[in-house]
Parts: C-alpha cells; sequence; structure tokens
C-alpha cells in the first residue's frame, strides 16, 4: 500500500506533468514573473468556468478577503458577522480592518453558519454578512441572501474550501459557489481543491463598479502607474502559480469528482456505526448519492462520540494515518478574539464540534486500498 497522506500534491502533479513543466520553462523564458499572459490567462478561464462577470487575482486568500471588505467600503465600527467554527483568518482581516467581529453559531449538521443566530446578532451596526462554505459546501444562501436584502446588509461568500460547489436555490436554479453574494474571496493555498504550488487567491463579483474598485486595490490603489486613486495594497498572483492553476482548472471538476467518491466509501464504511456522525450535506444525501454536485468535500470531516475523538487521532498517527481536527478552538476563545459580548450559551453546537470533529484524508489520489485500512482503524478502534 501506498504511503497514506492528508493531501497527496505530489501524485496529483505526475497527472499535469508536462503542462506545468513547460509552462514554468515559457515564464522562466519570458522573465514574465508578474502579470503575464498566464495571469490574465487563468482570470479569464475562471470567469468563464464560475460563469461569473469579474475574478481578479490576488496573492492569497486572505488578502482576498481583506480586499473584499475594503472595496465595499467598510470602516471601523462597522459590524461584520461571520462564524465562530472556521479558521481564523476570516475574523482576523475584520479585526486588522478595525471593524467589529460578530461571531455566531453553526449548524451541527453542515457546520455553517447557523441562519437563525445571524439574524439574532443583526444591529444597526451591521453592514456585512461573510458566510464561511466550510468543508465544501454552501452554507444556506437562499436564507442569507433574504436576510441581507430584509437588513440591506452585503454579503461576502469566503469561498477558500467551495471552489467547484454547487448551490441549488429553492426555485431550481443553480449557481456555483462564490457567484451568489455580492462579492467572495477564494484561496489557492496548496492543499485546496484548486491550489497552487505556493500562495494564491482571487477575488470573484458581478459588480462592475466593485470590480474596478478592487482591480485599483490590489495593486497599490492604480489605475495608472504612479496614479494612487484608492487606499491599496500589495498583492497580486505570480505567473508561476496561476500556470499552475491554468494546468488543474480544467481538470477541477474530476478532481472533486474523485473526492466525492472517497468521501462516498467512506460513507458506507462507516454508515450505520453508533460512535460516528457522518458530515451531512445540504440536500440530505451526505454525499452517497451519484447526482451530489453541492459538496466538494475539501475536507471529509466526521464526528466522534462519546469523548473518544483525541484516543481515535492518537491510534490514527500512530498507525501511519494522518488526520486533523478543525478547528480545535473557537474562535470566541481564542486569546486574539476574546470579547466580553460574547456568552457561551451562544455558542453551544461551536462548542461541541471543537469536541468531536476529525478530518480524515481527503485528495484526489486516495484509493480503494487506502480507504479500507483507514477506515478499518477507526473501526476496529471504536469497537475495542
Amino acid at each position: 500500500m501506498r504511503k497514506i497522506q492528508m493531501v497527496d500534491l505530489k501524485g496529483q502533479y505526475q497527472g499535469i506533468k508536462e503542462q506545468i513543466d513547460n509552462s514554468f520553462s515559457e515564464i522562466l523564458e519570458s522573465s514574465a514573473f508578474i502579470n503575464g499572459p498566464e495571469v490574465h490567462g487563468f482570470q479569464k478561464d475562471l470567469e468563464d468556468y464560475l460563469d461569473v462577470k469579474h475574478v481578479i487575482p490576488c496573492a492569497n486568500g486572505t488578502d482576498a478577503l481583506q480586499i473584499c471588505m475594503m472595496g465595499l467600503g467598510l470602516v471601523p465600527g462597522d459590524e461584520v458577522i461571520t462564524a465562530d467554527f472556521t479558521f481564523a483568518a476570516t475574523v482576523e482581516v475584520i479585526a486588522l480592518l478595525q471593524l467589529t467581529p460578530v461571531l455566531v453559531d453553526v449548524d451541527k449538521e453542515t457546520f455553517n453558519i447557523d441562519v437563525a443566530a445571524i439574524e439574532k446578532a443583526i444591529t444597526p451596526k451591521t453592514k456585512a454578512i461573510v458566510p464561511v462554505h466550510l468543508f465544501g459546501q454552501c452554507a444556506d444562501m437562499d436564507a442569507i441572501m433574504a436576510l441581507a436584502h430584509k437588513h440591506d446588509l452585503y454579503v461576502i461568500e469566503d469561498n477558500a474550501q467551495g471552489i467547484g460547489a454547487m448551490h441549488t436555490f429553492k426555485d431550481g436554479s443553480k449557481k456555483k459557489s462564490g457567484t451568489i453574494g455580492h462579492v467572495a474571496s477564494t484561496s489557492f493555498f496548496p492543499s485546496k481543491n484548486l491550489g497552487c504550488y505556493g500562495d494564491g487567491g482571487a477575488i470573484f463579483t458581478n459588480d462592475d463598479e466593485l470590480a474596478h474598485t478592487i482591480r485599483g486595490i490590489v495593486n497599490h490603489g492604480m489605475y495608472k502607474r504612479y496614479h494612487h486613486d484608492v487606499v491599496g495594497v500589495n498583492s497580486r498572483l505570480d505567473s508561476l502559480q496561476a500556470a499552475v492553476l491554468r494546468a488543474k482548472l480544467p481538470h477541477l471538476d474530476a478532481y472533486n469528482a474523485k473526492r466525492r467518491e472517497a468521501a462516498r466509501r467512506y460513507n458506507q464504511a462507516f454508515l450505520g456505526h453508533p460512535d460516528i456522525i457522518l458530515p451531512k450535506t445540504v440536500n440530505g444525501c451526505q454525499g452517497i448519492c451519484d447526482s451530489c454536485d453541492c459538496h466538494v468535500f475539501h475536507q471529509y470531516t466526521l464526528r466522534v462520540k462519546k469523548e473518544k475523538r483525541d484516543n481515535l487521532v492518537q491510534h490514527l498517527n500512530e498507525n501511519g494515518v494522518p488526520c486533523g481536527v478543525y478547528y480545535p478552538i473557537p474562535l470566541h476563545l481564542q486569546k486574539a478574539y476574546v470579547d466580553e459580548r460574547y456568552k457561551e450559551d451562544d455558542f453551544k453546537i461551536t462548542n461541541q464540534l471543537v469536541n468531536e470533529v476529525i478530518s480524515l484524508p481527503m485528495h484526489t489520489e486516495l484509493d480503494e486500498e487506502q480507504i479500507t485500512y483507514i477506515t478499518t482503524l477507526v473501526i476496529d478502534y471504536l469497537n475495542a
């Protein structure tokens, strides 16, 4: 059996090696390292894939989220509501801009932000909602967009983990994650479903005026060289990373299908186990049906009951299976974001999840032998 990895980037590279190597050689020969043809080509390719008017590449996913907020003109003191159960970058940029983060609980089935908790947290100072499409599926965007319309709020989708996922609206229409709100950010960190070989990110929007503003912000506030029209940052996607992403993008749907197939095998092995709660999809199929397109399984995350999670992590690691706990500490308890406004009763689900979740290896190169080994280890340990 091949060595089990949390993410097998080398194995994935072998399938696109010739294209990547040729593109790198051409870029090195041309020396067009910044804003070269590969960057512009990738931008257009991604716009076509997402069916969105504007993709603005940038240096990383955290920058992308910050630039979204800058582009919308949010100012110190404005409140931004987001999920307590997510990676710190989401709240980090809110704090960096001296906005006021408002953390709320999540749904225990999908791990995404709880819409009822959002509504409860809205005040006259609220200006934006940041739903995080956690682990690879969309938050409840029908309800979130309705809330935003009702209260005149911006919706900034944090799509760092969800690229390629589809959201099916109540009327049956569909859109890809990151194309539903007013603006969205994504990350191309190497382990993402669409990842480069360093740092990278992008912003999506269908708003022409907002796109124009953001294009200036990512490049020091310049639209014309040495003319700084807005306060900006230095955040550009380089040509080498764009070449990797351009090579991978045509395979993204196939990559996501492989992730769904791996999730399906995990689910079938664990189905019915009394100590395991399987990841749930928004359409209720748990990713098992062939037609599922709502989840792209950036992470395959189980819940383990009866306080067995930490010992299971140790058991898997001792037997050559890497795994992760995403996330072990809720944001409202992180030293940087502690706030007297927060009450523990408002985070019952998050406080439960941080003690139960475990993410198993998930990538495009997982094979049946590896999954059988992993699932057998988990089941045998829990049954012991």
